[in-house]
């Protein structure tokens, strides 16, 4: 083969634009012994990718399961819940029930206790619906608008 056809195909091959039939001419030339002497650099690359042709990789690989060590952080994870819940729950300590909690000696404290609370109430219902408001001229706006 003509050295120059060779740096024409070598051109393509390293663009990536060689065919099948012209990588075997590629390579049948530099496993030849007549190489051109400025070619003699690729038959190093060309007679390396034949050598890895033939090499089989025989180890095996052992590949573990991720769903495993999942399940295995899952369970300590689970541990630690249920045993901060039991320390928790035996360590915590309750409010006592005879704690006199909102007791008022006359009915008209009571009365006026409560009335304050509703007024408090009242008045966050008022804020609220005020609000709302604004969103019912919103819905007018918009069935106007997308009719």
């Amino acid at each position: 083969m003509e050295p120059k056809l060779v740096e024409e195909l070598l051109e393509k091959y390293f663009k990536g634009t060689t065919s099948i039939v012209e990588e075997k001419q590629i390579k049948t030339y530099f496993s030849s012994k007549g190489v051109a002497a400025h070619l003699v650099k690729y038959q190093t690359l060309f007679g390396y990718f034949e050598i890895q042709k033939q090499t089989k990789f025989d180890k095996k690989i052992l590949l573990q399961s991720r769903k495993q060590n999942n399940v295995k952080w899952i369970g300590i994870a689970s541990s630690f819940l249920v045993l901060f819940g039991l320390a928790a729950f035996y360590f915590y300590k309750s409010v006592p029930n005879d704690q006199n909690l909102g007791s008022f000696n006359s009915p008209e404290e009571a009365f006026l206790a409560t009335q304050k609370a509703l007024v408090l109430v009242s008045k966050e219902i008022n804020i609220g619906i005020e609000s709302v408001a604004y969103l019912q001229e919103y819905e007018k706006t918009k069935k106007t608008i997308f009719k």
